[in-house]
């Protein structure tokens, strides 16, 4: 029988795909190019959305994945892989749950229309009603 924690991983998985999938939604490919963007702006301050131990959660969990070593070897049945499935489900949830809400941001620094029209409060952004982009002034 399943446990909780199993479904509960599962759950988070099947929520971060969902999200992630979403017709309209940015691409696999879209989120991980912005994750070294999220990171430097992050590191920089720029971004304020995610905390610098947030960030060194997910390269830790990423770590442990690929890792050799194991707190729960697999040669233990099945739970030497569960534990790699509950941090895998954790990564993969905040690695969409993240990089859906950076994107966002990038786009209402870009965009501050999209930004008042979407009711989202972007954090680390400008409060000013002006942005210069490529040459352009947009109000």
């Amino acid at each position: 029988m399943a446990s909780p924690k199993r479904f509960a991983a599962i759950a988070a998985v099947y929520q971060a795909v969902r999200v992630a999938i979403r017709p309209g939604g940015p691409s696999l490919g879209e989120r991980a190019g912005a994750f070294p963007r999220l990171v430097r702006a992050a590191i920089t301050g720029e971004y304020t959305a995610i905390s610098k131990g947030r960030l060194a959660l997910m390269v830790a969990a990423l770590a442990y994945i690929v890792s050799p070593l194991d707190l729960i070897p697999e040669f233990v049945l099945l739970a030497g892989l569960a534990d790699d499935a509950l941090v895998m489900a954790w990564l993969a949830t905040q690695f969409v749950e993240e990089t859906e809400a950076f994107l966002e941001w990038e786009l209402a620094q870009v965009s501050p229309a999209y930004a008042a029209s979407s009711g989202h409060a972007f954090p680390g952004g400008s409060s000013s009603t002006s942005h210069t982009v490529r040459g352009d002034v947009i109000r």
